[in-house]
């Protein structure tokens, strides 16, 4: 038991502190009754769990590069055309998953030395998606009716691997530190557009779409045309790029100093 004197003392500064609570300007207020957690529920918990793993989509790919050596390890040393194009020739009859491309386009990205203009392979972005202290390549390709493949590209071991790759109506690309943002159009819901972050997952060695959402867009008053076209590559470029804008080394040449990436617009027509 206490001493009764340190009882009475204690009463007194209780009584001092809550007179004083709230009594002047700036004082501590009750912001009201706190709501209660909920935490998830459990639906059916009798369900059986999935004895097949679900279908593969091929996020987790990743795949070698045939015929593409990378000096130090720096993927501004290498040729973005001469990369797709090497992916091309090591499967040219393929149409579909993540190799696949348009016959036409396929036809183009063979033409991208004598034909540059028409080159479908566009300007080539860098940044560090990996978190290894070097840059990625980041690539985007066009195709017919408003698909763009857009695939990265990681420098490891002399070669190249590509760590991810993906098809669809691109709206735009952006960067958000190390996640890659696609922004697709909704061919099924009017005003709405998917969003899809990718993100590099160390245990698949790739990039994941780790964030799926369906987001409401606001229709832009400059509509779509005001979105500026993006500049294509060629594996020499004729005319030099504008200031503060990433181009592509060219084989053989010396490392560019890093140019900070920027989000990669694509044009399309707003889903119908």
């Amino acid at each position: 038991m206490r001493p009764r004197g340190v009882q009475i003392a204690g009463g007194v500064l209780c009584a001092l502190v809550l007179a004083g609570c709230g009594a002047g300007e700036g004082g501590p207020k009750s912001a009201g009754p706190t709501p209660a957690a909920v935490g998830p529920v459990r639906l059916w918990p009798d369900l059986a769990p999935a004895t097949n793993p679900p279908v593969d989509y091929g996020e987790s790919d990743t795949e070698r590069v045939p015929g593409v050596e990378v000096a130090d390890n720096d993927v501004r040393s290498v040729d973005p055309v001469a990369v797709v194009q090497a992916e091309v020739r090591a499967k040219p009859d393929t149409y579909s998953g993540e190799d696949g491309l348009y016959e036409e386009t396929a036809r183009a990205i063979e033409k991208c030395t004598t034909a540059p203009a028409a080159c479908p392979v566009m300007q080539p972005y860098y940044r560090d998606l990996t978190g290894n202290g070097r840059d990625e390549l980041i690539v985007g390709i066009r195709m017919p009716e408003q698909q763009v493949g857009v695939r990265v590209y990681l420098a490891e071991n002399g070669g190249l691997t590509r760590i991810m790759s993906t098809v669809d109506q691109v709206i735009n690309v952006e960067l958000a530190g190390r996640d890659l943002v696609i922004r697709v159009a909704s061919a099924g819901i009017p005003g709405y557009e998917y969003r899809t972050a990718w993100s590099w997952d160390d245990q698949q060695h790739s990039m994941l779409p780790t964030r799926d959402e369906i987001i409401r867009v606001r229709p832009s008053r400059t509509g779509p045309s005001a979105v500026p076209v993006p500049r294509l590559v060629s594996p020499s470029p004729t005319a030099p790029a504008p200031a503060g804008s990433p181009t592509p080394a060219e084989p053989g040449s010396a490392p560019a100093d890093p140019v900070p990436a920027e989000p990669v617009p694509v044009p399309a027509e707003p889903a119908r």
